[in-house]
């Protein structure tokens, strides 16, 4: 990757959001991937002049190794989509029963997310809106193809995923997924998001509530 690094979330967010600005369908609606996702997605809308809020996505990591996505859900109103990794079940020998559990325990957390970002302020509705997904960086793609097929299911008249780096093959399979594909960097050496970030370390889900604050008002 040699020098092409962010300094730090922030700064990849007005990065990307200089580079959606007149690539993007009217008045379109910024959704954040927490949790670093939110605060890059701050930065995009503040660019964009777009309203921010959260799409909670969690992964559904193998049991006997939590971070490897055999899955992923995501929720937008009462439409609950779910993606499944079939390389990795198969390999893992993950059998429907198993699946299923972690998918309804991922659930359960994700309605405990959602409410706690949101601060009781409702969802921005998503239909009949272009919606902007950003994350801070792709890997396996698992959670923001369930998040593409949720605002699908949620009537998005358009969706484009957006993100400051992304592994190429993950990338490549989104781009025939949505109307629009912004990844700034895919290098071939790919090893994790991480690595496009001079600072990442963690973000709290104090900094996704204060991203969130700052949005500016639903138009």
């Amino acid at each position: 990757m040699g020098d092409q690094r962010f300094a730090d979330r922030r700064a990849a967010g007005r990065a990307l959001g200089e580079q959606l600005v007149g690539r993007l369908p009217p008045d379109p609606l910024v959704l954040g991937l927490p949790r670093g996702g939110v605060v890059v997605a701050a930065e995009v809308a503040a660019v964009l002049g777009a309203p921010l809020d959260v799409l909670v996505v969690r992964k559904l990591g193998l049991p006997a190794q939590p971070e490897l996505a055999m899955g992923a859900i995501a929720a937008v109103g009462g439409s609950i989509e779910t993606v499944r990794v079939d390389p990795v079940l198969s390999a893992a020998a993950v059998d429907a029963g198993t699946f299923d559990e972690v998918g309804r325990q991922e659930l359960a957390e994700l309605r405990r997310r959602e409410a706690a970002y949101r601060e009781g302020r409702p969802p921005l509705a998503v239909s009949g809106r272009a919606v902007v997904l950003v994350d801070d960086g792709v890997a396996t793609g698992a959670t923001v193809r369930a998040a593409v097929s949720a605002v699908r299911a949620g009537g998005a008249t358009s969706v484009t995923v957006a993100v400051p780096v992304g592994s190429p093959r993950a990338c490549a399979a989104l781009e025939p997924l949505v109307d629009g594909l912004v990844c700034l960097l895919a290098p071939r050496g790919f090893r994790a998001v991480g690595q496009a970030y001079a600072d990442f370390d963690q973000t709290t889900d104090e900094e996704v509530r204060d991203a969130l604050r700052g949005s500016p008002d639903p138009l």
